[in-house]
């Protein structure tokens, strides 16, 4: 199983998708969702609990987020040093990972940061010189000898450029990552009705997306290697393998969060969503988790095995219309059409010998949501 642990609900950062939408949007009416106000900030456990939970797993992974985790980093040092696990992540926005010295960082299996393409793009929705300062900090965790993954978790929405966001995360002369995912700022907020989501989904993201699969086979064929883009590489991989997905980012079912009190959600937004709980790292058995499916309408869709539903935490929430829900399961069905019309020619390169299906294999659950 996969674990996030939330360190703290405090972020050095004030993103204009993320808590910066606190100052600009009415929260919508969730008169069905009791929500734990109560809630410590910081991890307020016993972690000799968290790991007598954990070790019960023989194949535990765990994440460590926030809120910035970087923020309690005596608490990772700590934690990455005696928790027993299998493996290590760091979700982190960057800009505090010279905090880490690299007996610390090198403990990590993958570590995800957030940035959103180029520096002006970044810097206009996390601050001013965040962008520097995050690829001169990674610069000195591979310096510092770390040779686990780097992935850019990128946020997208209206002003962002796809094709050219990712194309230049992925080489570029400040820090080129060899491995890239991207969210999408939708139906996460109440905020359809002031933006303009659908027009640029139409006219931008789903044509950029298209664009985008056309480089990545060429890439294939041009140059023998598949680029780890996180979108792509998960589903593809499936349906080489003629593979069904539940969700991909593993919520519910194999990827749960610990909250800083101990109780255990299916997500790791879902942050005091006590209906939900899965219970607690003291009484709770890792290995036998009750499941959180996702409802419908994704239960009676054509591409639920493809998608598996998108994100929990929006199909229960429901901050969107219907309107923009479907403009949303669009976006996806894009993808689904886009990485299909490139599937036969994926699997006549892998058997020319062109690229192998061991290009695709990746570690599942890694705090990649997967479908944007």
């Amino acid at each position: 199983m996969y674990y996030h642990l939330i360190l703290t609900d405090n972020c050095n950062l004030c993103c204009t998708y993320c808590r910066g939408k606190a100052f600009t949007v009415e929260p919508p009416e969730q008169p069905d969702i009791v929500i734990d106000e109560d809630l410590a900030v910081d991890l307020d456990i016993d972690l000799a609990d968290l790991y007598r939970f954990l070790a019960k797993d023989p194949d535990a992974v765990l994440t460590f987020y926030g809120g910035e985790p970087l923020l309690a980093v005596d608490r990772v040092r700590e934690i990455a040093r005696d928790a027993p696990v299998s493996a290590l992540i760091l979700h982190t926005n960057g800009t505090l990972l010279d905090r880490l010295e690299p007996g610390t960082a090198n403990r990590f299996d993958t570590i995800l940061v957030s940035i959103d393409g180029p520096e002006e793009l970044t810097d206009a929705h996390r601050g001013e010189g965040t962008f520097g300062r995050i690829t001169g900090n990674l610069r000195g965790l591979v310096a510092g000898g770390f040779s686990g993954e780097v992935i850019a978790r990128m946020t997208v929405t209206e002003d962002t450029d796809i094709v050219e966001a990712v194309r230049y995360l992925t080489k570029n002369d400040r820090f080129s990552f060899p491995a890239i995912h991207w969210q999408m700022d939708a139906n996460f907020w109440n905020d359809y009705s002031l933006r303009d989501y659908a027009a640029w989904v139409k006219e931008s993201y789903n044509p950029g997306i298209r664009s985008l699969v056309a480089f990545w086979v060429e890439t294939m064929r041009e140059e023998g290697r598949v680029l780890r883009w996180y979108p792509f590489i998960d589903p593809v991989e499936d349906m080489l393998l003629s593979r069904p997905s539940m969700l991909r980012c593993g919520c519910g079912h194999a990827n749960y969060s610990i909250m800083t009190d101990g109780h255990i959600a299916p997500c790791p937004i879902m942050v005091g969503m006590k209906d939900y709980y899965a219970g607690h790292i003291t009484t709770a058995d890792p290995l036998h988790l009750p499941v959180t499916a996702v409802g419908a309408p994704c239960t009676a869709c054509g591409i639920r095995d493809f998608c598996g539903g998108r994100c929990l935490y929006s199909n229960i929430t429901r901050p969107w219309p219907e309107e923009g829900r479907r403009v949303v399961c669009g976006t996806v069905e894009n993808l689904h059409s886009a990485l299909s019309a490139a599937l036969p020619e994926i699997r006549r390169l892998i058997e020319a010998g062109g690229i192998q299906m061991e290009d695709f294999a990746h570690r599942k659950y890694n705090s990649c949501e997967i479908i944007p």
